[in-house]
């Protein structure tokens, strides 16, 4: 090749491009599914909640499925990745987007609540990473993306297990990326800022929401379709020499 030669495919394509998204039913996941079905993918859309998974496979189309899955449980996790691979004969992408939030000052945050945290956050995109990974081993491609968050560059007060999980997410995300780099497969991360989800607006409005918008350089919160939009790119060929990289979506609040 020269270096006239183009590495790029500036359509973003993931036409037959099969991905497994957790956390897929809703929210960000729910946005991700629809822009790979935009880009021609075929989403697995993999949710604790089953019925909400199907209702959200019958919008998308384009030959999209349902599963059931607990992130959190070994013995779920390979239960669906199984029956991915056998309903669609591989996987090429996965996106880790299952995740859990749940706020309390450091000196009131119960075990409980730690555990369930990291359980769903970290121990998740580990088990769903790896069972993933090794087919996508075998098939010696795959593209990895797992959904962090600015938690995972700055403190956030009465954010301390979802911050310590996505830190750690980040962290793991960066040794795939070394092991498997050479392998065929990338990995990644996207930290989004506060993103207008259902979720996303009923947590953050009125007086509490604006305040944090102040301290965000472009003065809003992140749309669904954005975080997609950082997902596309990065499943897609173009992206192909990005590995280990932490893709931060937060209108700069992380650099002040």
């Amino acid at each position: 090749m020269t270096d006239s030669d183009s590495h790029a495919d500036l359509t973003f394509s993931l036409t037959d491009k099969v991905a497994v998204v957790t956390g897929g039913a809703s929210g960000i996941g729910a946005a991700i599914g629809r822009a790979f079905v935009a880009k021609g993918a075929k989403v697995a859309v993999a949710d604790l909640a089953l019925d909400a998974a199907e209702a959200t496979v019958v919008q998308l189309g384009n030959g999209c499925a349902a599963f059931a899955c607990d992130v959190s449980d070994p013995a779920a996790v390979t239960a669906t990745v199984q029956a991915v691979l056998e309903h669609y004969g591989r996987i090429d992408i996965l996106v880790n987007c299952a995740g859990i939030g749940p706020l309390a000052a450091a000196e009131d945050l119960s075990l409980d609540v730690w555990d369930t945290t990291m359980d769903v956050n970290l121990k998740g995109t580990f088990l769903m990473s790896q069972t993933v990974g090794r087919a996508m081993l075998a098939q010696g491609r795959g593209k990895i993306i797992n959904l962090a968050s600015q938690a995972a560059t700055v403190a956030l007060d009465g954010h301390l297990a979802y911050c310590a999980s996505k830190f750690a997410v980040v962290g793991l995300t960066k040794v795939l990326a070394s092991e498997w780099g050479g392998r065929g497969i990338t990995a990644n991360t996207i930290s989004p800022t506060v993103v207008m989800t259902a979720l996303g607006r009923q947590t953050w409005g009125g007086a509490r929401g604006e305040a944090f918008k102040a301290m965000i350089p472009t003065g809003r919160f992140a749309y669904p379709d954005e975080i997609a939009a950082t997902a596309v790119f990065l499943a897609s060929d173009s992206a192909n020499m990005i590995n280990g990289a932490d893709i931060v979506v937060d209108g700069g609040y992380t650099v002040r």
